[in-house]
């Protein structure tokens, strides 16, 4: 079956001036990403802050333009960034993406109705339905809502109007990036639900890019760990979650069970910083891993494939 979506090599890297002298240096926010999004399913992509997981959703929707690769689409290249109306509307039809601010993404002096029936009507539907999608996504009476403004509205109710939004157009992919990193803990599982549902209902492909393990053990098929510009692992979620392969994938589900936050924090300013900009030749975890050898320092590790999942580790447990 051929995937929805098809990544090959995409690369991004951002300039930046560093030093006394302003020396210029670049930022490896991506490396070499290869990537398929099957129909109908969900996959999580990982990593902490840096790790370049955004930047791959924003590619995804056209925000941002890679500096090499193939992005292909339903079997259509896509090339650069949506710039012109008509060509947005045309990809609009069949990704969107909704972010983790919900306060941010719905402009304030314009109603809900406002928000749902335009992209109703933009894409050639029947503004009468917006009640109705609002409806779907947990909003009921829909109706009720339509005359709502968002400073009237909760958090979660918030994130519901902004996935009703992305719904209105009926997308075969919809990017929820980091959904419910700013909702309450009582409201983010009622969210998880709600994509749940709305794939089963609609074969919706869901990209869910997150830093918290739960959440991506519990709504996603597929897993993809991403560090500092590089996928570190990649396959079934309940495979990866019986058994991590890769160092940083064990010390993120220790992390996520145990809650020692410290774990992670103390080495990251330095040993991500240092990865990002290439500043060695090593596997870019070895400075933070627990397990490195002499071997990890001399040459980063490719991505090798074992059995149903790809790790990029020379010692993969």
């Amino acid at each position: 079956m051929n995937p929805l979506i098809e990544l090959r090599g995409i690369t991004k890297t951002w300039p930046v001036t560093s030093g006394l002298f302003g020396a210029r240096k670049r930022i490896h926010a991506l490396e070499d990403i290869n990537l398929d999004v099957q129909v109908g399913e969900i996959l999580a992509v990982l990593g902490e802050s840096g790790s370049g997981k955004s930047t791959l959703g924003r590619i995804l929707a056209r925000l941002e333009t890679p500096d090499q690769g193939r992005y292909v689409l339903r079997g259509e290249l896509q090339k650069g960034r949506a710039r012109h109306q008509k060509d947005r509307w045309r990809f609009g039809s069949q990704v969107q993406m909704i972010f983790q601010d919900p306060f941010a993404s719905l402009n304030p002096v314009h109603s809900v109705g406002y928000h749902v029936k335009r992209s109703l009507v933009l894409h050639g539907q029947k503004a009468d339905k917006a009640g109705e999608i609002l409806d779907s996504v947990g909003l009921r009476p829909g109706p009720g809502f339509l005359e709502k403004f968002p400073f009237e509205l909760s958090g979660g109710q918030r994130q519901r109007v902004a996935i009703a939004r992305a719904l209105a157009v009926r997308p075969a992919l919809l990017i929820a990036d980091e959904p419910t990193s700013m909702l309450d803990v009582s409201i983010r599982m009622d969210i998880l639900n709600l994509l749940k549902d709305l794939r089963a209902m609609h074969q919706l492909a869901i990209l869910l890019i997150t830093h918290d393990l739960p959440s991506a053990f519990y709504l996603s098929d597929r897993l993809v760990v991403m560090y500092a510009g590089q996928v570190v692992e990649a396959g079934p979620v309940a495979e990866i979650r019986q058994q991590p392969a890769h160092p940083y994938t064990q010390l993120l589900l220790k992390v996520a069970t145990e809650r020692i936050a410290k774990t992670v924090e103390k080495p990251r300013d330095a040993g991500m910083l240092t990865a990002q900009l290439r500043e060695t030749r090593s596997c870019l975890f070895a400075t933070r891993c627990p397990k490195v050898q002499d071997l990890c320092v001399k040459a980063g590790p490719a991505l090798i494939r074992m059995g149903t999942r790809e790790v990029r580790c020379h010692f993969p447990s």
